[in-house]
C-alpha cells in the first residue's frame, strides 16, 4: 500500500515540524490542500466538484441518492498535528484503491469528501462546511464571521475565487448521502489502553464556544496606582482559575485557549480582553451549569475591579449519539471492535442529525492531539485503511 507516499505528499503543505501545521480556511495553504485533493481524485478518474459551501467531493460512480460517503477535513488548528483530519481523507482515497485492486464493483456510488473549515481556527466557528450544508449555520451568519485581522468569511472566499453568495443548506448534497463514515485519529488513548488498533464512536460529548469580553480602561502601567486601575486582565485571570475549578467540580472540561488583549502594549493597562471559553461534558445539563457558573464567577471578579463583562455564545453543539444500526453494522463488518465516546467535535456529529453517520477511530498511542506531537503508527494507519475499505464494501455492495 502507498500510505507513506500519499501521506508524504501532504507533509509540506502549511508548515509542520516542531511548530505544527497552520492550515486555515481560504488561505494559500488551504488552496494548496484543495489542489492536492483534486489531484488525488483525477489520478483515480473520480469526478471532483466543490459544492456551494466550499466542501470538496470526489465521486467513484455516478453521483446520486444512496451514496456511501467517507472523508474528513484537511484544515488544522494553529500549530496542529498531521493526523487530525487529513488521516480520514488520505485513508478514504486509499480504501478505494484497496477495493479497486480487489475488483470490487459497488452497487452504490462512493464519495470522498473534504469538509471546509472544520476546526474554525480562522473564523472562530467549528465545522463551518458541514454546518452550512445541513442548515445549522445560516448563510448571513457565516458570511459575517471575521478573522483576527477583520477579514470576513465572505471576503476570504471571494479572494479564493469562491462564491459566498451561494452559501446555505444544500438539499441536493444531503439527498445524495445514504450514509457517512468518518475515519479519524483517536484524540485520546482509550484504544491503546484496550490494545485495539481501530474502534467505532458511540457518542460525542456536547460542547461549545463562548466569547468572554472584559471591558476596562487603558492607562499607563508605570504611573497608574493599583487602587485607580480598571484592569480587565485581573478578572480574566480569576475566571481562568474558576473555570478549572468548575470543570473539576462538575466532571467536565473547560479551557481558555485563545485570548486577545487591547491595546496589547507591555507598558499599558489593557482596555479590553477577549477570551474564548471551550466547555465540554458528558451531558448538556452539565455544560449549561458549568458555563453559567463560570459566567457568574467572571461577573463577581469583574465587579471587584470595576470592570464590565459580557459572555456571548458563539457555537453550541448538543450531545451526539451515533445510531445503533449503522454503528453495529460497522462493528460487525470489522469482526467486533471497541465502541467509545469522545469529547472532540467532528463533521460526522453535525451530519448525524440529517443523515446516518458513524465514525472509525485509529489508535493514538499517546492520546496527544491538536499538537505537533500528535501521532499514529503507520501500521495502525494501514490497518485503519483496510478497516475502512471493509466498511465501504459492506455498505456499498450489499
Amino acid at each position: 500500500m502507498a500510505f507513506e507516499r500519499e501521506w508524504g505528499a501532504l507533509a509540506g503543505i502549511g508548515g509542520g515540524g516542531v511548530g505544527g501545521y497552520h492550515r486555515f480556511a481560504w488561505t494559500p495553504a488551504d488552496l494548496a490542500l484543495r489542489a492536492w485533493f483534486r489531484e488525488q481524485a483525477a489520478r483515480r478518474d473520480m469526478a471532483c466538484e466543490q459544492d456551494r459551501n466550499g466542501n470538496l467531493w470526489a465521486w467513484w460512480g455516478t453521483p446520486g441518492p444512496g451514496a456511501v460517503v467517507t472523508g474528513s477535513h484537511l484544515d488544522s488548528v494553529p500549530g496542529g498535528g498531521a493526523f487530525d483530519g487529513p488521516l480520514g481523507v488520505v485513508s478514504a482515497f486509499l480504501a478505494i484503491d484497496v477495493l479497486r485492486e480487489r475488483g470490487v464493483e459497488p452497487a452504490r456510488p462512493i464519495a470522498v469528501v473534504d469538509f471546509a473549515d472544520e476546526e474554525g481556527a480562522r473564523f472562530g466557528v467549528a465545522c463551518v462546511g458541514s454546518r452550512l450544508l445541513t442548515g445549522v449555520l445560516t448563510p448571513d451568519d457565516a458570511r459575517a464571521l471575521r478573522d483576527g485581522d477583520g477579514v470576513t468569511l465572505a471576503e476570504a472566499m471571494r479572494a479564493a475565487d469562491a462564491d459566498p453568495d451561494a452559501l446555505g443548506r444544500d438539499e441536493r448534497a444531503l439527498e445524495r448521502i445514504g450514509s457517512f463514515v468518518e475515519m479519524h485519529v483517536e484524540q485520546g488513548r482509550a484504544l491503546d489502553d484496550l490494545g485495539a488498533r481501530v474502534g467505532v464512536a458511540s457518542a460525542i460529548w456536547p460542547h461549545g464556544r463562548w466569547r468572554c469580553t472584559f471591558h476596562g480602561v487603558a492607562d499607563h502601567a508605570g504611573t497608574t496606582r493599583l487602587a485607580d486601575r480598571h484592569d480587565p486582565m485581573q478578572p480574566f485571570a480569576s475566571t481562568v482559575l474558576a473555570a478549572r475549578g468548575m470543570a473539576e467540580r462538575f466532571g467536565g472540561l473547560a479551557t481558555f485557549g485563545k485570548v486577545r488583549v487591547e491595546p496589547g502594549a507591555t507598558n499599558a493597562i489593557p482596555s479590553r480582553v477577549d477570551a474564548w471559553l471551550d466547555c465540554r461534558a458528558p451531558d448538556e445539563t452539565t455544560v449549561t451549569r458549568m458555563v453559567k457558573e463560570i459566567g457568574a464567577a467572571a461577573r463577581r471578579a469583574a465587579g471587584l475591579h470595576d470592570v464590565r463583562v459580557e459572555v456571548v455564545t458563539e457555537s453550541s453543539t448538543p450531545l451526539v449519539e451515533f445510531g445503533d444500526a449503522l454503528r453495529d453494522r460497522i462493528s460487525a463488518a470489522l469482526g467486533g471492535v471497541p465502541a467509545l465516546p469522545t469529547g472532540a467535535g467532528h463533521d460526522a456529529g453535525v451530519l448525524s442529525a440529517s443523515v446516518p453517520a458513524a465514525m472509525l477511530f485509529v489508535r493514538n498511542p499517546t492520546g496527544v492531539s491538536h499538537s505537533p506531537a500528535e501521532h499514529a503508527e503507520t501500521d495502525d494507519c494501514v490497518t485503519g485503511v483496510f478497516a475502512l475499505a471493509a466498511v465501504l464494501e459492506d455498505l456499498a455492495c450489499r
